[in-house]
């Protein structure tokens, strides 16, 4: 009996996340299997979704909006920090840093320089953009008996 993608189920393969204009932004094809349970939080659900069904040596590309991976870019998510926050010599457009809050550390990539604030965008780095999502499921186990 042929094993398929489901909640509880655990899956090897080897991915890979690419802008639509193929930028790879993260890749194991080159390197070692990653194995999960589908359901345990590891891959957004926009992501396991497309995986449900697929068997050992499936292989498949997938485009997920934006809704389904990382979210929408929020306007609100873009704030000014106070420039005072920053040491100067390392301002410049495009730089990401790293901001404590009450969870730990939030990042956030600087998009424009003010006299007195810095404007941060705190959105995800890939918000707003579709993902071409590929995979090649090398093995398909059935989840563990407790």
């Amino acid at each position: 009996m042929t094993i398929t993608v489901d909640t509880g189920t655990s899956v090897t393969l080897h991915f890979s996340l690419a802008l639509e204009d193929g930028h790879v932004v993260d890749s194991n094809f080159e390197g070692k299997a990653a194995t999960f349970r589908v359901g345990d939080g590891n891959l957004l659900p926009g992501f396991e979704a497309v995986l449900k069904g697929l068997a050992d040596g499936d292989e498949r590309e997938f485009t997920i909006a934006p809704e389904n991976a990382f979210g929408q870019h929020n306007p609100e998510n873009v704030q000014a920090v106070d420039r005072g926050n920053f040491n100067d010599d390392e301002l410049e457009i495009g730089a990401m840093y790293s901001f404590q809050n009450g969870d730990g550390e939030l990042p956030g990539v600087i998009v424009e320089l003010g006299d007195k604030e810095i404007m941060v965008d705190f959105n995800h780095p890939l918000a707003g953009q579709n993902i071409l999502f590929r995979v090649n499921i090398l093995k398909v186990s059935p989840g563990q008996v407790h």
